[in-house]
């Protein structure tokens, strides 16, 4: 038996946790930049406004119906699904964190009365812990626990917890849930499923599996089997190995200067150099690209990217950030208005399996001991108290830095910022 667990609302709920004169009223959350809508509360989705709504197209509906808009606040975000996610590691004898907040959890040997009773302890707890209110999914495949999750947070009566061992429950579930709600099978999909006369995840489980695979994939075919009760999706405790790491960003305002593009690729390149370390990885080749908007054809336009390979795979921030501004010299044109950079790490290799060239020149001496303390520093002093010269002072790069007019304080996170409380 699996248990999906899932945080509700997320962003919202997060800024809820710390600003309760938010309870209750119509929030949105927006993507970098202040663009679009990317979290909303039940308030806000009950106004009509839309996953991905651009914010000058509700700023009427916003301003109606006082709702409060903010900015993305992602390290106050990815500390709370931090603390989540070991409130629910804890909880279960295995785990495995899907998304930043959702979680399935092994549940197998417990009946389904202790279940329902550890469902609701579970969400009493995290609730609690953290303020963030979640609903539990239980079924005997993984498919199966996100239908039953979807449920759980839809129906108020059910209080947040929904077991479909039941066959009669899950059979009514799967007649009403739409084919294109089910966990894998996407907007393409769902268009073709349709054409066949497969509306419903039932009429879904009841295709034949051989006929799934050889009009569509292998991976459908696992839904269909997973669907049926048949467990084929396992629990991954461990994170599958990344390909590449990204740090990319979309500029607060188009620029046409070399200095403040240079400025964010090296910004770009020395974070994606502190995930490559927090991973324990190193990178073989460095990607760097820059682009105009595609969105303004009144602008000229222009987009390149290009791959600098490594000597021999590294991570310190210096060799990451030093091929970065290569490729950057090298894509660099003049007379283009920018609106977007970003630094790819590929070729990655866990650094403990990592077998050194016996001809390659070593790393320069003390680098490791740097980068262990600049880590240690900006972990411990807000990131950016200790960075290269590259990348600029944080004053002067008001032009690409990303627009958070609405960021909530970084409450977790940063000594200075900490919430007060009154008597």
């Amino acid at each position: 038996m699996f248990a999906l667990v899932d945080c509700n609302n997320f962003y919202v709920s997060c800024e809820r946790a710390f600003n309760p004169a938010l309870e209750g009223r119509p929030v949105i959350v927006l993507s970098n930049n202040d663009g679009c809508a990317v979290a909303r509360s039940n308030e806000a989705k009950a106004l009509g406004i839309g996953m991905g709504a651009p914010l000058f197209q509700i700023r009427d509906i916003v301003k109606r119906h006082d709702v409060a808009v903010l900015s993305s606040n992602y390290a106050l975000y990815g500390d709370m699904s931090a603390r989540v996610m070991s409130i629910l590691s804890e909880a279960a004898p295995a785990a495995e964190v899907y998304s930043i907040d959702e979680a399935f959890l092994d549940l197998r040997g417990m009946d389904r009365a202790r279940r329902e009773a550890f469902g609701q302890e579970l969400r009493a707890r995290v609730r609690r812990w953290t303020g963030i209110p979640v609903s539990i999914g239980v079924a005997p495949t993984k498919t199966l626990a996100k239908m039953a999750n979807h449920y759980a947070k839809k129906t108020p009566a059910l209080e947040g917890v929904l077991d479909l061992e039941d066959l009669r429950w899950r059979e009514r579930a799967l007649h009403k849930f739409p084919v294109g709600e089910v966990w894998g099978v996407g907007r393409r999909l769902n268009k073709r499923l349709e054409a066949m006369g497969i509306r419903t995840a039932a009429q879904l489980r009841d295709a034949h599996p051989k006929m799934i695979r050889q009009n569509f994939n292998v991976t459908l075919e696992r839904t269909v089997r997973e669907l049926g009760g048949q467990s084929v999706i396992a629990l991954e405790e461990a994170a599958a190995a990344r390909q590449s790491i990204a740090v990319t960003r979309t500029f607060g305002e188009k620029v046409t200067e070399y200095a403040a593009v240079s400025e964010a690729v090296a910004t770009f390149a020395a974070r994606a150099a502190e995930k490559l370390r927090r991973q324990n990885l190193l990178a073989g080749a460095v990607l760097a690209f820059i682009q105009t908007n595609r969105h303004t054809p009144q602008d000229a336009q222009y987009a390149r990217s290009i791959t600098v390979t490594l000597p021999e795979a590294r991570d310190d921030s210096y060799t990451v950030l030093t091929a970065a501004r290569e490729g950057l010299d090298a894509i660099w044109r003049d007379g283009f208005r920018y609106q977007k950079a970003g630094v790819m790490l590929l070729g990655l290799v866990g650094a403990r399996q990592f077998q050194r060239s016996l001809f390659a020149s070593p790393p320069v001496a003390g680098s490791a001991q740097l980068m262990g303390v600049i880590d240690h520093l900006n972990q411990r002093m807000g990131r950016g108290a200790v960075r290269f010269g590259a990348e600029g002072v944080a004053a002067q790069s008001g032009q690409w830095r990303m627009r958070q007019e609405r960021r909530s304080p970084a409450y977790t996170t940063r000594w200075s910022e900490l919430p007060c409380v009154a008597a």
